[in-house]
């Protein structure tokens, strides 16, 4: 329990103090809730002895009173300091943990990571705020109220005392077996959460294809049987937890029988006072009532523990370093870009081996070559979405590595040829590439994207809310939009993953002009899927199997024979160039 407590306080930076003050509230909310007890011993004491007096009652009346309005006070600051610290720890934890994703690399969100993360934002830190934060202070409050109990009974006799102190030694050992069996089911239960949100994310996704292929059946049914699994699991932690509660409930009642029978054996053989008596009968219902509250607990602050250990968990993924202190020069004596014996593998499979070229500036590179040969990769690696194996990648001579990541960035434009735009209004769509940009220089990118016209035509022109992803949008549009990003951007170098392959011909025409005006005067490196997109590249590189097997212009190329000559005889025959990345 302790150890749960010091690991919230060890995460809670500047909001720690406030959780210590919620424990001191706490403490004299405990203290004072034993006042009124003590208070009625007194005042029965006295009517035991012929002392009472109305005014003693009167003045015992209000010290009541009393106690009961400051009690509901301090646990009323105690529930404000430390639930409102929990809001407010957690949304900073959230920015933390989107700044922390920012900087890993894109290999973490391929390998089946979007579950986790999506469970650690909308299940484990919930949980956790919601449920948890207000139950620290309930802990220590029961933790203290157990302790006043014990020390009440030391006072009244020392062996009441000495066996209410057995009592608990046998509930701590109880307990912590329930403790543990908890903390094992809570990390199961925990799991089984983010499999479920990482089905119910695969289902969403997918439902136009499941449509398509009719595939309802099949999928629901997978979907359904992790939503049954995710029950089984809840239901096996009741039943796990409850033997261990229902032996808590057999000792509670055991360890006040014992209590009573030894103040009434005590009494009988005079060593101890009648008056005594019946304060103990009026403390031993509550006596082992705050280790009882406390354990009634164990599942939040179990499954809290679990929370925990996954929010860590994600916290500790590695990070793509960026403690680069060079910047990028204008240097005009070296290729804006070069790659140097480059090899880079993803896991144990190496997918790039020995690659070397240049670009230099206001030149344009293709790359060309079957699916999976490495083109998307050589992107990746210029942009540190992940870094080399071996080898080095220089912008205008630094190592990308040695550069801020904000700083090579701001140098770098790129047009996915699947565009995402978010769920925001087409202008912060569009300002997102220079956020400190005018409105007048916002609305010049989108003329110049030829996508000013069809916003202007819509309701609400730049201040129309697009869905999550630009689903309100058509493709062309949404890749216009995006190429207005990058213009507004105005970054030296351009990645071009083909923005023209998967659009309609109404649009391929305005993305061309677009992309035109976005390409003037920089430096180009293209993933090339059609044949008029590299005809007047300066160098183009043919990369298969992980290797650059030709390069020069296409001209030479085509005369040079091989691969390039087959891609391209085979699909002119075919009426389109169309080599899919």
């Amino acid at each position: 329990m302790i150890s749960l407590m010091k690991r919230i306080l060890a995460v809670s930076g500047t909001y720690k103090v406030r959780i210590q003050l919620a424990f001191v509230f706490s403490f004299l909310k405990s203290f004072l809730s034993k006042v009124p007890i003590s208070l009625a011993l007194f005042i029965l004491t006295a009517f035991y002895n012929g002392t009472a007096t109305v005014n003693m009652c009167l003045r015992i009346g209000i010290a009541m009173a009393g106690s009961l309005m400051l009690q509901m006070l301090f646990q009323y600051i105690a529930d404000w300091l430390q639930s409102a610290a929990g809001f407010m720890l957690f949304a900073d934890k959230r920015m933390e943990l989107g700044a922390h994703l920012r900087k890993m690399p894109m290999g973490y969100f391929t390998e089946g990571n979007i579950g986790k993360i999506s469970s650690v934002l909308s299940t484990d830190m919930v949980f956790i705020e919601e449920n948890c934060m207000t139950a620290l202070a309930d802990m220590m409050s029961h933790i203290f109220s157990q302790a006043i109990m014990i020390v009440f009974m030391l006072l009244f006799n020392v062996w009441l005392g000495l066996v209410a102190i057995a009592v608990m030694v046998l509930l701590l050992l109880v307990s912590n077996g329930m403790r543990k069996e908890s903390l094992t089911d809570s990390a199961i239960r925990q799991e089984q959460s983010e499999s479920l949100t990482d089905s119910v994310l695969d289902f969403t996704e997918g439902i136009g294809i499941i449509k398509t292929y009719n595939l309802m059946g099949e999928k629901s049914k997978a979907l359904s049987d992790n939503f049954r699994e995710s029950c089984r699991t809840s239901i096996e932690f009741e039943e796990n937890h409850s033997p261990w509660q229902r032996w808590l409930n057999i000792l509670y009642g055991f360890g006040s029988v014992i209590v009573i029978a030894l103040s009434v054996f005590l009494n009988f053989y005079g060593m101890l006072d009648v008056t005594l008596l019946v304060g103990i009968m009026l403390f031993v219902l509550d006596l082992f009532g705050p280790i009882k509250a406390l354990y009634g607990q164990i599942t939040q602050l179990t499954v809290m523990n679990s929370c925990m250990d996954r929010i860590e968990a994600v916290f500790a993924e590695s990070e793509l370093p960026d403690d680069g202190e060079n910047s990028i020069s204008n240097s005009s004596h070296t290729p804006e870009i070069q790659f140097k014996n480059v090899s880079f593998a993803y896991g144990d499979k190496e997918v790039l081996h020995n690659v070397s070229f240049d670009l230099k500036k206001n030149n344009m590179l293709a790359l060309v070559g079957p699916s999976g040969g490495g083109k998307s990769t050589i992107a990746s690696l210029l942009t540190r979405f992940w870094d080399v194996k071996s080898g080095q990648v220089l912008i205008r001579g630094k190592d990308v590595r040695e550069v801020k990541l904000r700083d090579l960035m701001d140098h770098i434009s790129i047009v996915f040829q699947r565009v995402y735009l978010f769920q925001d209004t087409i202008y912060n769509n569009i300002s997102m590439g220079r956020p400190e940009a005018t409105k007048e220089e916002v609305y010049e990118a989108a003329r110049k994207a030829r996508c000013y016209d069809f916003i202007m035509a819509l309701p609400d022109g730049f201040n129309t809310m697009v869905g999550e992803g630009g689903a309100t949008l058509s493709g062309g549009e949404k890749q216009r939009i995006s190429i207005a990003r990058c213009i507004l951007k105005d970054a030296p170098i351009v990645i071009l993953d083909e923005a023209t392959a998967s659009v309609d011909a109404d649009n391929e025409s305005f993305i061309q002009q677009a992309i035109s005006e976005l390409c003037e005067g920089k430096t180009l490196l293209v993933i090339a899927h059609r044949l008029n997109t590299i005809r007047n590249a300066d160098n183009i590189l043919v990369i298969a199997n992980g290797c650059i097997a030709q390069q020069g212009t296409h001209e030479e190329l085509m005369n040079d024979g091989g691969i390039y000559r087959d891609f391209v005889t085979i699909r002119e025959n075919s009426r389109g160039w169309s080599i899919k990345e």
